[in-house]
C-alpha cells in the first residue's frame, strides 16, 4: 500500500485539459504508455517490456523525496539525488528481495542512463511534461518565467537524440506558443 501515496505527490505541471495539476502516479502511468506507443519511433532498438517497468519505476521515490520541479535550480534541485537515493534504499528495501534488487536495478539502470531503455524512457519522461504544457498552454511555464529557450535546452539533449520526430513535433507546437 506504499506505493499508493504516490498518487498524492503533485506535480507543478497540469493535465492537458488545464483542469488541475498532475499527480505522480498519473505521470508514470503516462510514461508506461508512451513507453509502448512510441518503440517503434525510438533510434536505438529497446526492450519495450524494461522500459515500460522503468517508466513504471522511475519515480517511486518520490514518495518520499517529492517532486522536484524540472527547472528548480534552487536548494530542491540541489538535494535532489540525495534525497531520492535515500528514499531509493527505503522503499525498495520494503520489498522481498527478489523484487527489490529488481525495482532498484530499474532505477539505478534509469538513473545512469547507460542503456538504450534507460535512454528511452528518459527522453520520454522529458517529453511527457512538455506535450502536457503544449497542449494546456504553455500556463504553467509562464507561471514559472520559464522561455522557450529555457524549455529547449532542458529537453533538446534528451528528447532529440532518441527520439527525433517527436522533438520535431514539440519544437513546431512550441512555436504555436508566442509569450514564450
Amino acid at each position: 500500500m506504499e506505493l499508493d501515496r504516490l498518487k498524492s505527490v503533485v506535480r507543478r505541471n497540469r493535465l492537458a485539459d488545464g483542469s488541475r495539476c498532475e499527480n505522480t502516479a498519473e505521470h508514470s502511468w503516462h510514461l508506461g504508455m508512451a513507453a509502448l506507443v512510441f518503440a517503434t519511433c525510438a533510434t536505438e532498438a529497446v526492450d519495450v517490456g524494461r522500459a515500460v517497468a522503468m517508466a513504471l519505476t522511475h519515480d517511486i521515490v518520490e514518495i518520499d523525496a517529492g517532486d522536484t520541479f524540472a527547472y528548480d535550480e534552487g536548494v530542491d534541485g540541489q538535494t535532489k539525488a540525495a534525497r531520492e537515493q535515500e528514499a531509493a534504499d527505503r522503499l525498495f528495501g520494503l520489498l522481498p528481495p527478489v523484487q527489490g534488487a529488481f525495482l532498484r536495478e530499474l532505477w539505478d539502470e534509469y538513473e545512469r542512463g547507460d542503456t538504450a531503455e534507460a535512454r528511452y524512457v528518459m527522453a520520454i519522461d522529458r517529453m511527457a511534461p512538455m506535450l502536457l504544457n503544449l497542449a494546456e498552454g504553455g500556463t504553467t511555464w509562464r507561471e514559472h518565467g520559464i522561455t522557450a529557450d529555457r524549455v529547449i535546452a532542458r529537453n533538446g539533449p534528451h528528447i532529440e537524440g532518441p527520439l527525433p520526430g517527436v522533438w520535431q513535433h514539440a519544437l513546431a507546437q512550441l512555436q504555436t506558443i508566442p509569450e514564450l
